[in-house]
């Protein structure tokens, strides 16, 4: 890969920038100043560093969020801040949060640029689980369960794919685990038994289960067994 071309992979800057930054020295290739943009360095092997800075290289990144309420799942926004806003890492253009969780929802959401992955998870054909924590204006009953067992009507054409609704104590909080990211599906479904939730949190996704030691805000990348169980739900 070319030298500027893979300072722009990184986050440094447009290509136009980094060969600025190039030409003024500031790039350094295996301990030696290099000043040529056309350059192609080996990510594997070379040690390239910018401002003194060691740059790792790698094709994908994937991140850990814990997301709280008032964020966008979107990459950018006019309006409101986005789960991009909470990151501070470089490279960070490319990089796209998995799904979607509403704005007051809180909760794991995967980061990362890895498009294969994300379409994978988000297949309907995939049946990947995701699993809430929800709280509710009214209690559910043995009934709701058996009914969320067998599809809801949302409104839509097709009933929703079966949910486990497992009644936690107090009867007015649950968890629920759903195989399908139709529109405000959770809130839909407990909407169509009268209810409407309060507080909703996503615990997991797949194999990927939310780091109880992230504060909201925090985020981690994840580590090599957790990439490698994520991609095992291909």
């Amino acid at each position: 890969m070319r030298l500027d071309k893979y300072l722009t992979a990184m986050g440094i800057g447009s290509r136009s920038q980094v060969k600025e930054y190039i030409k003024k020295g500031k790039v350094k290739i295996n301990g030696e100043i290099l000043k040529k943009p056309e350059y192609h360095v080996d990510e594997e092997n070379d040690i390239i560093e910018f401002q003194g800075i060691n740059l790792e290289y790698s094709k994908f990144y994937y991140y850990m969020l814990h997301k709280p309420a008032g964020y966008l799942s979107a990459v950018k926004d006019d309006h409101c801040e986005t789960v991009l806003d909470l990151l501070d890492v470089t490279p960070k253009e490319g990089l796209f949060p998995v799904g979607r969780l509403d704005k007051d929802t809180e909760g794991l959401l995967l980061i990362t640029n890895d498009g294969i992955l994300s379409h994978e998870l988000l297949s309907p054909r995939k049946h990947v689980d995701k699993k809430y924590y929800v709280e509710l204006d009214g209690v559910l009953t043995k009934e709701d369960a058996e009914h969320f067992q067998k599809g809801v009507d949302i409104g839509e054409d097709k009933l929703t794919k079966p949910a486990t609704l497992e009644i936690l104590e107090g009867n007015d909080k649950a968890y629920i685990t759903i195989t399908e990211g139709k529109y405000h599906q959770v809130k839909r479904m407990f909407r169509s038994i009268g209810l409407t939730v309060t507080y909703l949190k996503r615990i997991s996704m797949g194999s990927l289960v939310l780091d109880e030691t992230l504060e909201k805000g925090a985020y981690r990348p994840l580590t090599e067994s957790e990439i490698e169980e994520l991609k095992c739900n291909r």
